[in-house]
């Protein structure tokens, strides 16, 4: 058995070939799928963060309307860049969400990658500090967000508030229970995932990572869910790691799927520079008819290897178009794979 979700990326234009247009019909389209892909069986309704960009970009609100309206699927991100990030206010929209999910949210967070606008974190009224790298400065933040989601007071109360305190520190409100244990790491290389693993992050790795050995992609992906299972059992931590990888995977079953994604048929990796003088390798996409696409998905290692499988969709098409799609993969691709 595999948890299946779906990954959006949350775009809207005004094309008319698109059914999300502006950025309401987005957020309410996301809403809307995230409820069906509960009805249909899929585990997970996740959503990428950019900023500065027609995409979506403040996960909280979303993911506590997506908690309101449904009761069993995981809602999550993936993921939030902490360059951007007050770890203390994140502290308190997480909780909210997660309270209103009744526990059900898996908060994928990373120090970022390029973004839209250069140095945008500076525009969020954030500076790394002196000697420190915008890397650096996400992975500080993440480990003060980790550290605060623990509930432990740490702020000295007014000796004269405007409302009675308990006794001792004061933690962050609201907290939920818990939700420490359920923030993944989006690693792009294998040392930030044994990082991941060090201090008791699940791990999600996407679609692409620094080429560092001249594998093919789901090669090397593979391996760092490896290099991360072995950090994770030695850092002695009592839970079972868990680990997502996201794929661009789609059944062709209608002669409206061959029409729009026919041509991903036979793609392979690619490489590219997602930072200067870092090379990376993009994972392939998959589209075939059922009985292929079990095959060639047999074949990807870091499927294999991961607990969790990340459907990144093409949210522009519609609802009703996406849920055809996750349903092609339920129906006739999953139980063939093991993984229904």
């Amino acid at each position: 058995m595999k948890k299946i979700g779906f990954l959006s990326f949350g775009h809207w234009s005004n094309h008319p070939a698109y059914r999300a247009r502006t950025a309401s019909d987005t957020l309410l389209q996301s809403i809307d799928l995230a409820v069906a892909a509960e009805e249909i069986g899929l585990d997970g309704a996740y959503f990428r963060v950019h900023h500065f960009a027609a995409q979506l970009a403040s996960p909280f609100p979303l993911l506590s309307a997506i908690g309101a309206k449904t009761r069993k699927i995981e809602i999550g991100t993936g993921v939030i860049d902490m360059r951007y990030e007050n770890p203390l206010y994140m502290i308190e929209d997480a909780g909210a969400a997660d309270l209103i999910s009744e526990g059900r949210l898996q908060l994928g967070i990373s120090r970022g990658s390029p973004e839209q606008v250069i140095d945008g974190w500076r525009y969020f009224g954030y500076e790394p500090a002196e000697g420190e790298t915008d890397a650096d400065m996400g992975r500080r933040k993440a480990l003060e967000f980790l550290d605060k989601l623990n509930g432990v007071g740490f702020a000295q109360p007014n000796p004269y508030p405007m409302f009675p305190n308990p006794p001792g520190l004061l933690r962050l409100e609201p907290y939920s229970e818990g939700l420490r244990e359920r923030i993944w790491w989006g690693a792009g290389s294998n040392a930030t995932a044994v990082w991941a693993a060090e201090n008791g992050m699940y791990l999600q790795s996407s679609t692409l990572k620094f080429d560092e050995s001249g594998k093919p992609f789901h090669v090397q992906q593979a391996e760092q869910i490896r290099l991360y299972k072995e950090a994770w059992k030695k850092a002695g931590h009592q839970r079972e790691p868990r680990v997502s990888v996201s794929r661009s995977i789609f059944a062709l079953v209608s002669d409206q799927d061959r029409y729009l994604f026919g041509q991903e048929s036979n793609r392979s990796d690619k490489i590219g520079m997602i930072e200067q003088n870092k090379r990376a390798i993009f994972g392939r996409s998959y589209a075939a008819e059922p009985d292929q696409l079990i095959k060639e998905l047999a074949q990807d290692e870091a499927i294999q290897e991961a607990d969790t499988l990340l459907l990144t969709i093409p949210n522009t098409l519609g609802v009703d178009y996406n849920v055809h799609v996750l349903s092609s993969i339920l129906e006739h691709v999953a139980p063939g794979l093991g993984w229904r």
